[in-house]
């Protein structure tokens, strides 16, 4: 019995598709996997740190100096370094980019539009190892005419920087979330006699709510893995502070320090790699699920 041509075709195609659909779960399976490991290896270097170190004086300890007797294993001035830095980061980088984002969404004329739109996205492709030598030589010493005796590294100039490092993700996000509010509510609001500035702060930024914080929060959870810029402009002293004025370390720049060293693997300080590392996680993860959750209560959907 012939089998005819459209027949084959047919068996080809349905191959094909298998094929490609045994692929596709192959690359998605390799991403499951590679977080599960990661989840697995910090997960077990973590327990074995704290079957030396009580969890306790890792969490509420007030000091860190892993590397040097008398060794402290407090990670409190991590955490307060790093919160410190995208703190300030988010001060500069929400108003700001909020800001341009509105003027590009409704006020700016196409050719302007055209303009800044490319240059805010050269900005998010320079290195952040530019942006910490530019805090380092230029931040920092224009700090300095304000505040003489703040020293080389400090925790302002890195957020500062920090915050124009993720302007450009606020402000473009922020954009995308103004310009996807239906133009209809625009004109409704408009035809029943609201200014430019009343629709914008009334009608299309609440609207737009949702996406606005979806970008708050993917730029701080950048601002919480920044390294490069706080390892040459923060320094490198566990610093437990509220003050921006003063040297700090963040997570991070342990991270890099203790990379960077001779700290043979499975020895006690190697593994508190693992555990900043692990607190760094759940920080982050926590901060997305949050703002995950707040932004299923503020979605609006349009038809």
């Amino acid at each position: 019995m012939l089998t005819s041509p459209s027949s084959l075709a047919t068996a080809r195609n349905r191959m094909f598709e298998s094929a490609l659909g045994w692929l596709l779960f192959f690359c998605a399976a390799i991403s499951v996997m590679t977080t599960i490991a990661v989840l697995i290896i910090l997960t077990t270097e973590t327990f074995r740190f704290f079957q030396s170190v009580s969890p306790f004086e890792f969490l509420f300890g007030t000091e860190w100096s892993p590397l040097i007797a008398p060794k402290h294993y407090g990670v409190l001035p991590l955490i307060s370094g790093t919160l410190l830095v995208v703190i300030g980061a988010s001060l500069v980088a929400v108003p700001l980019g909020l800001a341009s984002a509105i003027y590009l969404s409704e006020y700016a004329s196409p050719r302007m539009r055209q303009v800044i739109k490319p240059t805010l996205e050269i900005l998010a492709g320079i290195p952040t190892v530019v942006f910490g030598y530019f805090a380092l030589i230029t931040v920092t010493p224009l700090l300095r005419q304000l505040f003489p005796e703040l020293p080389l590294f400090n925790a302002a100039s890195a957020a500062i920087v920090v915050g124009i490092m993720i302007l450009p993700m606020v402000a473009s996000l922020c954009d995308d979330a103004l310009r996807a509010v239906p133009d209809s509510l625009r004109h409704a609001a408009y035809s029943l006699g609201a200014t430019p500035f009343e629709v914008t702060g009334r009608v299309v930024l609440p609207a737009a709510l949702s996406g606005v914080f979806a970008s708050f929060v993917l730029a701080i959870s950048r601002a919480i893995g920044e390294t490069m810029i706080v390892t040459l402009a923060a320094g490198a002293t566990p610093n437990l502070t509220f003050s921006p004025l003063e040297s700090i370390q963040t997570m991070t720049a342990y991270i890099v320090e203790l990379s960077l060293g001779d700290v043979p693997t499975g020895d006690l300080t190697y593994q508190t790699l693992f555990a900043v590392v692990s607190i760094l996680f759940l920080i982050t993860f926590f901060l997305n699920f949050i703002g995950q959750r707040i932004m299923l209560r503020m979605r609006e959907v349009y038809q």
